[in-house]
């Protein structure tokens, strides 16, 4: 059984979850843990169970897959052996028994304030796949508590999903909250000003946000990634599954980086323009 631990309540660690499946195991069935509200969407993690992230002791996986946060969004992620189960606190951690195949999807961390949760027994990694450049220390630190790390890159599942829908347009793409999405249609505005045009600009979000101005058009597409390459310039966050998917056309990617617990959308940000 694969079993990918995802906390984060954003739509990211879903997308790169899933793309990953697609990528390593071919799309095997696989159960999600995860406390994101988007996992009730059947778009999002299509075949694949969805259970809460406290149901990991309950279960038998020979794989665990941990996404992103290699001691867990709070810390939560020890390594511990099967026999001392019973007795451990399960609302402050989740044990993992060290006979399981253990595998980590690395990306950007702000890794000088995530790295205070070093638990005493960290888990040692069977396979760190690193997605993208980290942080030297967060690098090293994988190093060494990991028997293998390569370099891996994610192909997403295919899409049926109109490509032409977005043809010409400036399209905005956001899963956050309404006051991003406000915040990054401000910045293609200030864009479009700078180069002198009156684009037609497309929302792709999950709900359209009050507020959202007449000459907006809004989609709920997932996934989005179709829709980019018919745009002629998209808006987004600097997360790690926009950069990566607009790498092909980073000639007309506009990000604006927001502050974040723990992922460095910053440093990528200032990376993906130096490319």
């Amino acid at each position: 059984m694969i079993v990918c631990y995802a906390r984060g309540g954003g739509l990211g660690h879903l997308t790169r979850i899933r793309a990953y499946l697609h990528t390593v195991h071919d799309d095997e069935p696989a159960t999600i843990l995860t406390d994101s509200g988007f996992a009730g969407d059947p778009r999002v993690l299509g075949p694949h169970r969805v259970l809460p992230p406290a149901a990991l002791p309950s279960l038998k996986p020979s794989v665990l897959v941990v996404d992103a946060f290699p001691f867990g969004i709070d810390g939560e992620l020890v390594a511990m052996p099967r026999a001392q189960l019973a007795a451990y606190p399960l609302a402050v951690r989740t044990a993992l028994a060290r006979a399981v195949r253990t595998v980590h999807l690395a990306r950007l961390l702000r890794w000088d304030a995530y790295r205070s949760l070093l638990p005493a027994e960290p888990i040692e990694f069977d396979q760190t796949w690193i997605l993208e450049d980290l942080h030297p220390a967060h690098a090293a630190h994988l190093a060494r508590t990991s028997v293998a790390c390569d370099r891996l890159s994610l192909s997403d599942p295919p899409s049926d999903s109109d490509s032409s829908a977005a043809d010409g347009v400036w399209l905005i793409a956001h899963a956050g909250p309404p006051s991003e999405i406000h915040d990054l249609l401000a910045y293609a505005r200030e864009c479009a000003e700078l180069e002198r045009c009156r684009p037609r600009l497309m929302l792709a979000a999950p709900g359209r946000p009050a507020g959202l101005p007449g000459d907006v058009e809004h989609t709920d597409r997932y996934p989005v990634w179709p829709l980019f390459a018919g745009a002629d310039r998209v808006i987004t966050a600097a997360g790690f599954n926009a950069v990566r998917q607009m790498a092909p056309w980073r000639d007309k990617h506009r990000m604006l980086p927001f502050p974040r617990r723990w992922d460095d959308q910053f440093t990528r940000a200032s990376r993906a323009r130096q490319w």
